[in-house]
């Protein structure tokens, strides 16, 4: 999976759940979107989905200080490449 796949699937997810539209990689989703904490456990279940995995406790610690679709895109690619090892 490449970053551009993992891109592509969180844009995906935001048009599907949020209806957002190709948002912005560095905006403040919160502000720009009103992205709020229900919508954060929503993304959580989601990323879970594709990802094929439950997250640990930790992980969904680590997604607590996200506010952007670039930081959202890097949570993901670290989620999976630490599964990749993890199974590998």
């Amino acid at each position: 999976m490449t970053r551009q796949d993992i891109e592509n699937e969180v844009r995906d997810i935001f048009l599907r759940e949020f209806e957002v539209e190709n948002p912005e990689l560095d905006v403040n989703l919160r502000e720009a979107y009103g992205f709020d904490s229900i919508d954060a456990i929503d993304l959580l279940l989601e990323i879970e989905k594709f990802l094929g995995s439950e997250l640990t406790r930790d992980e969904k610690k680590q997604a607590m200080d996200i506010r952007t679709m670039r930081q959202i895109i890097d949570y993901v690619e670290m989620l999976a490449e630490k599964r990749r090892t993890t199974k590998g």
